[in-house]
């Protein structure tokens, strides 16, 4: 396992971390039982993977209780973050509908006492759950998180983008006018806009960024095609027909750079990521320790020449090459 330093933070991270949505939600096809969720994160640890990120809203509270028992004890040998924002403690959420997001200062102490409670521990980083434009320009929001890194609540904080609810222009502002040492956001060989303008602002200002959906939700690992039904819990149901029928049609397109590089398109989706000097780690949904130790594997420091990396970039820009759909 190779590691990166998180932007400002300095902390020293893994190039794969683990978030814990899929061993506390069943969104993603599978239901893990608590026994296996910490097998799984001992093995993650086993791997080198010294990231874990949480959340109150995963399983409300799941997430945070299953980590504190997999690494009870533990103080220093593990990095967790949290993402924090939605009111889980006054409202219920149903299926996957968002619900009411608070940032004031009485709310984030309390839901981060009642996350440390749960973990059993200090967490390292705190990062906004998907905030809106209104919080990012809200000044007490950021006093606020001064605050707590003054008093060595949290060593850093940072923010995590919500691309249905805020993103280019959101990460922009928070990461020039804000004292962030994270941003999380989607990237992946399907999806390169706009984190590829954030990526050149977040190394001018020394802002580390952790990548989530690298998979295109299934796409690139071959987990997704055509003939894919999801269930009515799964998270990707948002995923239309028409994108998964073209998005498979731009794989085409680049399976034979894969081969000539001895790659899976899962291997060469996730080194074109870490092929990005502004990223420091990818969170892949994992839902099997198999599949996490292969998402380990390609932490190897042999990823892409820049040629190679900007080769898969002009792609993009040309849609791979494929006449886009007619709706």
């Amino acid at each position: 396992m190779k590691y990166r330093r998180l932007g400002r933070s300095n902390l020293m991270v893994s190039e794969i971390g683990f978030g814990a949505w899929s061993i506390a939600l069943d969104w993603w096809g599978k239901k893990f039982d608590d026994e296996e969720a910490i097998k799984m994160l001992k093995r993650a640890y086993d791997l080198g993977i010294n990231y874990y990120q949480t959340s109150d809203i995963y399983g409300k509270g799941r997430s945070d209780k299953l980590i504190g028992e997999a690494f009870k004890g533990m103080k220093n040998e593990v990095i967790i973050s949290t993402l924090l924002g939605y009111d889980i403690y006054s409202h219920t959420q149903i299926g996957h509908d968002e619900i009411a997001q608070r940032f004031d200062e009485e709310f984030m102490y309390y839901a981060l006492e009642q996350t440390e409670a749960r973990i059993g521990r200090k967490v390292d980083l705190l990062i906004l759950h998907n905030p809106k434009m209104e919080v990012i320009l809200d000044d007490e929001v950021f006093r606020m998180l001064e605050e707590l890194r003054r008093k060595e609540r949290i060593i850093h904080y940072g923010v995590g983008l919500g691309p249905a609810i805020g993103w280019r222009e959101e990460g922009i502002i928070a990461m020039e006018n804000r004292k962030i040492s994270t941003l999380l956001t989607v990237y992946n060989l399907l999806e390169q806009q706009p984190s590829r303008d954030l990526f050149e602002i977040a190394k001018s200002n020394d802002v580390g960024t952790w990548v989530r959906v690298p998979d295109a939700s299934g796409i690139l690992t071959g987990k997704v095609n055509a003939n894919t039904v999801f269930s009515s819990n799964d998270h990707r149901r948002f995923r239309s027909k028409e994108w998964i029928i073209e998005s498979l049609k731009k794989i085409e397109n680049i399976k034979d750079m894969a081969e000539n590089k001895g790659w899976s398109i899962k291997e060469l989706a996730m080194k074109f990521i870490l092929s990005e000097d502004s990223v420091s780690g990818i969170l892949p949904t994992v839902t099997s320790i198999e599949e996490m130790e292969e998402y380990a594997s390609f932490s190897d420091g042999k990823y892409l020449s820049k040629d190679e990396y900007q080769y898969l970039k002009n792609m993009y820009d040309k849609n791979f090459l494929v006449e886009p759909l007619k709706a």
